[in-house]
């Protein structure tokens, strides 16, 4: 089981708030003075009061559920490029649905600006980075040996990657004179690409998914 799912949460009341997205810490200390938060039925007096992973916290009635990592799926269209600024064209985080805003997520690992397919944003640092079998030789790097799989259309194949340098996939097939006319990643590991998701669309990981990443 991955560690960050097992992670205890204890904080102060104004930063709990403020990472679900309801409030600045600024804006809770108002909310505190005006009677509105509280903290298993008892209402909250300080901004530097305590919660922990079981506390009941409410806003104005409603009550709130802090998550303090997301984990989501983008279906990647081409002509963005996977980053969150640049200066010449689109990115990735741009399709990040506003409820989702206040998280600040950013993709792990890249896909070209012409690239589709699945992507993975998050805002966890410690979240692995490295989750994609002799080898071939290229000016800057070693590509490891990767699996080819045809498929019925001539034109396209099913290529299995264990890392991702620059350009990798369109750089092996023009050693073995072909051309990459449209690349799209269908999974990373054992996770797959959501086929219900439209090109641009984005959805929470769930924990098995999660939990594929982590199997070998």
């Amino acid at each position: 089981m991955p560690s960050f799912l097992l992670k205890e949460l204890y904080m102060r009341i104004d930063k709990y708030i403020s990472g679900c997205g309801y409030a600045s810490r600024k804006d809770v200390k108002k909310l505190i003075k005006q009677g509105l938060v509280f903290i298993d039925g008892e209402v909250c007096k300080k901004p530097e009061e305590q919660t922990d992973e079981n506390s009941i916290v409410e806003v104005d009635g409603e009550r709130l559920i802090y998550r303090e990592f997301v984990y989501l799926m983008l279906n990647k269209p081409q002509g963005c490029v996977s980053a969150v600024y640049d200066k010449k064209y689109p990115v990735v985080t741009e399709f990040v649905p506003e409820e989702y805003a206040h998280f600040e997520v950013y993709p792990v690992g890249r896909l070209d600006i012409d690239t589709e397919g699945l992507l993975i944003l998050t805002n966890d640092g410690q979240f692995a980075h490295e989750i994609f079998a002799g080898g071939m030789e290229f000016k800057e790097f070693t590509a490891k040996s990767a699996k080819l799989e045809i498929t019925e259309n001539p034109n396209e194949v099913y290529i299995e990657i264990a890392e991702g340098k620059f350009h990798q996939v369109k750089r092996m097939c023009e050693r073995v004179g072909k051309t990459v006319t449209y690349l799209k990643r269908v999974a990373i590991g054992n996770l797959k690409l959501d086929k219900s998701l439209e090109k641009g669309e984005v959805r929470e990981l769930t924990k098995d998914e999660l939990d594929m990443l982590y199997k070998k």
